[in-house]
């Protein structure tokens, strides 16, 4: 059964960063995709960065972002840095097997519990 767990959340001034962890478990195949997602409330869940955990290859659109990974462990790390109050949100990782680049949550099987992150202006 594929796990997912999400920590590194809290709150941080703007202007600050968070490094977010993500362990996965479970997986029976090297086949897959992390994508890192957030939530704030009123809002849609929005893509933030992906990982494959095949190759390393990444895709995330905000450069204030990087998404890596460490096979060993079986983690993947957000590192968010000059965060901005509009950041704040519930982020979580998700899973996707099979599959590259896949923005859309809908696609994704697996979810952890999220973690939240609080920007202070």
């Amino acid at each position: 059964e594929v796990h997912l767990v999400e920590s590194g959340g809290g709150v941080v001034q703007a202007g600050g960063s968070l490094r977010l962890s993500c362990v996965a478990s479970g997986f029976t195949t090297d086949d897959y995709a992390i994508g890192w997602f957030r939530q704030a409330p009123g809002r849609e869940r929005e893509g933030v960065s992906f990982i494959r955990r095949a190759d390393g290859s990444t895709y995330t659109p905000d450069s204030r972002f990087t998404v890596s990974g460490d096979n060993a462990k079986n983690t993947v790390y957000l590192q968010m840095n000059s965060l901005k109050p509009e950041d704040a949100a519930v982020y979580y990782c998700a899973a996707v097997v099979g599959l590259w680049v896949v923005r859309s949550a809908d696609s994704y099987d697996y979810w952890g519990q999220g973690t939240q992150v609080t920007v202070s202006s």
